[in-house]
């Protein structure tokens, strides 16, 4: 039993890492991006190359993978996000979503459609077992430095946003974009850094998710619903809302798998729904955006 929590409390935390940014873009740039998925595939894909065809360790491809997409992230937005802020959220989501289409056909086209994967390092593999019988907690080496990693990150991630002077500048922005930039905040730089933060976590993410997801084209697609669930269900105010739900979502799909394995990801859903119906607008909310 314990051992199921560890899984889904690992599980969790990936996805918090993979869905943190399309929270900032949507709570906090209203913008919705459903081509979130495409930046951290190409994450996971460079990390497979690098490793694979270049021999980068893989803890070198971790902040590779940041920095990357993170550029891609602020290339993109710069030239093709930023003149659709202005735009109905419909045009945001069929712009969005035909990019991440768009994604998968040119990875299926140049990579291959095969699924990928990695060898983790070795101090990374194996597993440790504490207690006996239904106390035994069983922590996988690789899903324990998961669990490290994406907690220094929310730790981070929320000093940013709120003890920073980037972090005022940002929510000055989001508020009033018209009064920040008359107090001398360039709006445009700071979307700009926010965007590229957001892509290049999801980038991260899909580096640290070769391993437990696995990658092949089809990824942006296959976890889109994860991400917009997360997003969703754990609102968009602060960082809190999207761990807390990304946590709930973990440990509802590593134990609903487990325990009821012909139900699917019913658990999920049916998780979703009944906190949706409690608090239709997430767990934590926050009104503001461009």
């Amino acid at each position: 039993m314990l051992t199921i929590l560890f899984d889904g409390i690992a599980y969790g935390m990936l996805l918090f890492v993979l869905a943190v940014g399309l929270a900032v873009t949507l709570g906090l740039m209203n913008f919705i991006n459903l081509a979130h998925g495409a930046f951290a595939m190409v994450g996971g894909y460079l990390t497979v190359l690098a490793m694979q065809h270049l021999g980068v360790p893989f803890l070198a491809c971790l902040p590779l993978a940041f920095v990357a997409t993170a550029l891609l992230g602020a290339v993109l937005e710069r030239t093709i996000y930023r003149p659709m802020y202005g735009k109905s959220h419909l045009d945001q989501v069929l712009f969005s979503i035909g990019l991440a289409f768009m994604s998968v056909a040119a990875i299926d086209y140049f990579v291959g459609s095969s699924q990928q994967n990695i060898q983790i390092p070795e101090f990374l593999r194996g597993r440790s077992e504490i207690g006996e019988g239904h106390f035994l907690l069983g922590m996988g080496h690789y899903r324990l430095f998961i669990i490290a990693v994406c907690a220094v990150l929310a730790v981070g991630l929320q000093l940013l946003l709120t003890r920073t002077r980037f972090g005022s500048r940002l929510r000055a922005s989001v508020d009033d974009p018209r009064v920040a930039s008359g107090m001398g905040i360039n709006v445009n730089v700071v979307f700009l850094l926010t965007f590229a933060m957001g892509s290049g976590l999801a980038g991260l993410g899909g580096a640290l998710g070769v391993e437990v997801l696995g990658m092949d084209p089809t990824f942006p697609l296959k976890y889109m619903i994860y991400f917009l669930i997360v997003v969703s269900v754990g609102g968009t105010s602060s960082i809190t809302g999207p761990l807390l739900a990304a946590l709930l979502l973990g440990i509802a799909d590593v134990a609903g798998k487990y325990f009821i394995p012909k139900m699917g990801a019913f658990t999920v859903y049916l998780l979703m729904i009944v906190i949706l119906m409690w608090r239709p607008q997430g767990l934590f909310t926050r009104k503001g955006g461009r």
